[in-house]
């Protein structure tokens, strides 16, 4: 089986060193850079399977790093680690579409399961060719290419996106309860995974707002549901 690469952005020599030594010796190819435009450049020259990024560096900082990776690699999932413990920052870091959060200190244990969790995540999606295209009403939906079309016009999805249309897909014209929703998504569900999934709908509802028969309804207390025909 081939190794797995990851991608560890991380200032901190030492946790930098620690943690790429880590996962070597988990059996994963590991990249460390130590700051995020080395860590761009990077990715100009092989593919990765998973981000780790640090978000207090200097010069471009991880959530700067997190958005030109989602504008240019959209399919690649990241983690971000931080010493930083607002609220705000964690909610930040979900809506740009981050798998997991990391709080230093953090169990090098835990890292690693979280580092299993969301690849495994990631192939089941690559594997998933069921239904890889899908009519919603005016709207074409290639889950395999990440793109919403309607007519001539192509929308490229972010991977979250897609895999958050291809759920809603799925429970077309009946109600998804909103925690099973995001356990779905994120294999867990907390309040922070939650705001972050809603931040996801925001924009699906936005993409998809050019057909008034189709709609993203909020059921109070319990979810949603996706109304949408057939095409």
């Amino acid at each position: 089986m081939d190794k797995k690469q990851i991608l560890l952005v991380e200032d901190d020599m030492n946790l930098g060193m620690l943690l790429m030594d880590f996962l070597e010796s988990e059996g994963f190819m590991v990249v460390w850079r130590n700051d995020a435009v080395s860590g761009l450049q990077q990715l100009k020259r092989q593919p990765f399977d998973l981000g780790i990024l640090d978000i207090m560096m200097p010069g471009m900082d991880g959530f700067n790093l997190a958005r030109n990776i989602r504008d240019q690699y959209p399919t690649l999932p990241f983690i971000f680690l931080t010493a930083r413990l607002l609220r705000e920052d964690k909610l930040k870091g979900y809506a740009i579409g981050a798998e997991d959060y990391l709080t230093k200190p953090f169990d090098e244990e835990e890292l690693l399961c979280k580092v299993k969790v969301i690849l495994r995540r990631k192939q089941a999606s690559t594997a998933l060719q069921v239904d890889a295209e899908c009519a919603i009403g005016r709207y074409l939906f290639d889950f395999s290419r990440q793109e919403l079309r309607l007519n001539s016009d192509i929308a490229r999805l972010t991977e979250k996106e897609s895999e958050v249309l291809h759920l809603l897909c799925k429970y077309r014209n009946r109600i998804l309860r909103r925690e099973d929703a995001v356990k779905a998504i994120y294999g867990k569900y907390d309040y922070f995974l939650g705001r972050s999934f809603d931040v996801f709908i925001s924009r699906l509802r936005k993409r998809l707002k050019d057909d008034p028969d189709v709609s993203i309804d909020n059921v109070f207390k319990v979810g949603f549901i996706f109304n949408a025909p057939e095409g």
